[in-house]
């Protein structure tokens, strides 16, 4: 009992490290956002070029991952951390400081930079600092926690720090956290570094490959689903990641090990996460839009609103790996994706009056559940059972489906709600209602069919305890 104790007390400043360091790089998805008509006025922004604020951080990020997890890899995952949180950290403190758009621009892109390298080590670090099942799990749910909570978080601090000091806050709070998060990473096991080079060839290819998807998605969102140039970078995406894939079967030094997709239960969980991303995260979205546009809530306010959300998000990550202990991940995701798509159905019924605490806060909190225990359950999947080698980069898969999937969830039901929405013969607020309910249903029915996808490809048995640094196969 002592011994326990001992071990997981030495184990509490690394989790608390990986976690806030997580929830430091998913918190930049959305702080910004709140405070770009501030932004706007003071730098007098154009139109046109506010949009990159958000979407250089969101290509970089995802664009980027497969490398910064590969690189964790071949450097030691520690170090990649490292460097990874230093160069967000400078790149906070430059978009603070920023006197034109293009600054701001340039300093948000590479804040995705340091995010991809930190992001995907900072998940496999769980797998590699902790060998004991007991605390990889509660590393593991903290880390799950903490990605849905940097989201809601994000509104309120972007509410807050506009607010009550100035714009540029919501770049200077990274750093004081970034600096802590960095000292604190003297506490992670410095992992050893593995054989073999990173393939240049690959590397181009793959990259450019996921610089042509993310930024078309983010295109699809912007100019809709009739945007011929968003059309054109799909293409050039898939001819990329052909060759890509081609490259990589022959090989010595592949940055994706084609051999971590021959478990079936691994690539369902990546095909899955995929889907379960753009349900609750597109959703998050339209309401977001309905509390702002017809209920006429502040940003605080509607910052304030998703706390439900938050706490959703906290008990289904902390009680997924108790679930999993007994069942088999293919049961805990589908339960997931079934409780977020009927609080997406529930969400759909929205109306020009619809009460808080009797309709939005019980389905903010039923999709955030489902949303955490599915999360969990994938995560495990996806890195339980992976050799050290290739824990970084199978890590950056998992963060890259999720990534994708958000920009795709924000991509499609925005997409929805605004086509809806135009061809409304009612103008006014009960045209955006049609458009946010049938945008809904449409989230609902891709996490039905996440649901499904788990059941079909996730891993039929519980995930079997490890013994010593052993670990477990799902």
């Amino acid at each position: 009992m002592t011994l326990t104790k001992t071990r997981e007390q030495s184990g509490l400043v690394p989790l608390l490290v990986i976690a806030t360091a997580q929830l430091m790089l998913v918190l930049d998805d959305s702080i910004v956002n709140i405070a770009l008509p501030s932004i706007q006025t003071e730098l007098r922004v154009a139109p046109v070029h506010l949009p990159w604020v958000v979407n250089a951080y969101i290509l970089a990020f995802g664009a980027l991952l497969l490398l910064g997890g590969r690189l964790g890899d071949l450097w030691g995952r520690r170090r990649t951390l490292q460097v990874g949180i230093a160069v967000f950290v400078v790149a906070s403190l430059l978009g603070g400081l920023g006197q034109n758009v293009e600054t701001l621009i340039i300093a948000r892109a590479v804040q995705g930079i340091g995010a991809a390298m930190a992001a995907p080590n900072a998940l496999a670090l769980i797998a590699t600092t902790f060998s004991e099942r007991s605390m990889r799990d509660k590393a593991l749910s903290l880390y799950g926690a903490m990605s849905g909570l940097g989201i809601v978080l994000g509104l309120l601090l972007g509410g807050l720090l506009t607010d009550l000091l100035d714009w540029r806050w919501v770049f200077f709070i990274n750093v004081p956290i970034g600096i802590l998060v960095l000292w604190g990473t003297r506490t992670l096991l410095a992992a050893d570094r593995h054989a073999g080079r990173l393939g240049m060839i690959g590397a181009v290819l793959g990259t450019a490959g996921m610089v042509s998807l993310v930024y078309a998605i983010t295109r699809f969102g912007e100019e809709g689903f009739a945007d011929a140039i968003a059309y054109t970078l799909v293409g050039v995406a898939t001819v990329l990641l052909v060759v890509f894939v081609l490259v990589q079967r022959s090989s010595s030094n592949p940055l994706v090990p084609l051999d971590l997709f021959k478990d079936r239960s691994r690539t369902g969980a990546y095909l899955t996460m995929l889907g379960l991303a753009i349900g609750p995260m597109g959703t998050f979205y339209v309401i977001t839009l309905y509390l702002q546009e017809v209920r006429g809530f502040s940003p605080l306010i509607t910052g304030l609103s998703w706390l439900p959300f938050a706490v959703g998000i906290v008990l289904g990550a902390g009680i997924a790996p108790k679930l999993l202990v007994k069942l088999a991940p293919r049961w805990v995701a589908a339960t997931g994706a079934l409780l977020a798509a009927s609080g997406t159905v529930w969400f759909s019924f929205i109306g020009l009056e619809s009460g808080y605490w009797l309709h939005l806060a019980p389905a903010m909190l039923i999709v955030a559940f489902g949303f955490g225990i599915g999360v969990i359950s994938l995560t495990q999947a996806a890195v339980y059972g992976v050799s050290a080698d290739k824990a970084g980069i199978a890590s950056a898969l998992l963060n890259s489906a999720q990534q994708i999937g958000v920009a795709l969830g924000l991509a499609v039901l925005a997409g929805v709600a605004a086509s809806v929405t135009a061809g409304t013969v009612t103008a006014g607020p009960q045209a955006l209602l049609n458009g946010y309910g049938t945008a809904l249903l449409v989230g609902a029915g891709i996490l039905l069919a996440s649901a499904v996808l788990a059941v079909l490809t996730l891993s039929g048995r519980p995930t079997v305890a490890p013994t010593g640094h052993e670990i477990p196969t799902p």
